[in-house]
């Protein structure tokens, strides 16, 4: 069995992982660092659903500032791109036919007719919204200041759910156990998607989903 540290410290994410929610449930206090510059090509900004076409990525276009790192609490979507739309468009028709799709979609549309000044304050709404229908009873809160090293107690977890395995630091093998999804099917079972496709193809029973698979993990 997977015994966590008191504390998990993560990277803000856009509809994140089901390892990223599957850390968060087992951990009695979550951290999401808000000091530390943005980076791209990551979760922060993005998420992989399963579309008729294979897995396909929803990417939300930011502001840019050249010559410039910018820290992640002061990137902000860039709106005129119709990324909203074209979200909503994707994640409609991937998923209208799940078990759980008219439960939960209401749910999240909400995020995708209001505009946000902040990446990272869309993404601490979709985190509080996600911990609420997944009936989660966690704390979680913005880092007060940069943690280069954080202490003993904290789980540093910043870096190591990347969607690029290359770019994984992950000392642990995180494996899913595979539940069916809509075009499955066609493309076979597809690990470690947006929370969104556990939910809409689990429903309620996503949040003891999640807390199974991180027990199941080896300690290093």
């Amino acid at each position: 069995m997977f015994y966590p540290k008191e504390k998990l410290l993560l990277s803000t994410a856009y509809f994140p992982p089901v390892e990223y929610m599957a850390h968060i449930s087992v951990h009695k206090e979550t951290l999401v660092e808000r000091f530390e510059n943005y980076s791209k090509q990551s979760y922060r900004n993005r998420c992989n659903i399963l579309s008729a076409n294979g897995k396909l990525s929803l990417i939300i276009p930011v502001k840019r500032f050249r010559g410039k790192k910018t820290p992640i609490k002061e990137k902000k979507p860039d709106y005129s791109y119709s990324w909203q739309r074209l979200h909503l468009i994707s994640i409609n028709s991937a998923y209208r036919s799940a078990p759980f799709f008219e439960y939960y979609f209401d749910d999240f549309r909400v995020f995708f007719e209001r505009k946000y000044d902040y990446l990272i304050d869309l993404n601490a709404v979709i985190l509080d919204r996600l911990l609420t229908v997944l009936k989660l009873d966690v704390n979680w809160r913005f880092t007060s200041s940069f943690m280069a090293t954080p202490p003993p107690d904290v789980n540093d977890m910043r870096e190591t759910i990347h969607p690029k395995p290359s770019k994984s630091q992950s000392g642990r093998e995180f494996k899913i156990n595979e539940y069916c999804q809509v075009f499955d099917n066609r493309h076979g079972f597809q690990p470690n998607l947006s929370i969104i496709d556990l939910l809409f193809n689990l429903g309620p029973d996503a949040g003891s989903y999640l807390k199974e698979s991180v027990r199941m993990m080896k300690p290093e």
